[in-house]
């Protein structure tokens, strides 16, 4: 899939709608919650990589809130394999690394 499509499907209706309802439902950055603080996120974030799957893309239990720092750095990090630096409020690392 190239790059226009995937800006067609992040700019559709039905995407639209989606994001916001999970924003809606989850206003919160999942992320930070794991560290002890409350932040409102603004980016719905694929759990799973979607990667051309449309119902992936679509399926709302596959989507989660995040704020837009994590989204762009522990999310990503994560996804290409590394690990996430984040720590509780226990001071450990919470992806138990």
């Amino acid at each position: 899939m190239d790059a226009n499509e995937r800006k067609r499907l992040y700019a559709s209706t039905a995407w639209r709608a989606l994001r916001q309802a999970q924003l809606l439902a989850n206003p919160l950055c999942v992320m930070c919650k794991e560290e002890g603080r409350l932040t409102a996120a603004s980016v719905v974030d694929h759990i799973k990589p979607w990667r051309g799957d449309l119902a992936l893309f679509y399926d709302a239990g596959n989507l989660q809130s995040l704020c837009k720092l994590h989204h762009d750095s522990a999310k990503q990090r994560a996804e290409k394999g590394g690990t996430s630096k984040a720590t509780g409020l226990d001071g450990w690392p919470i992806d138990g690394t």
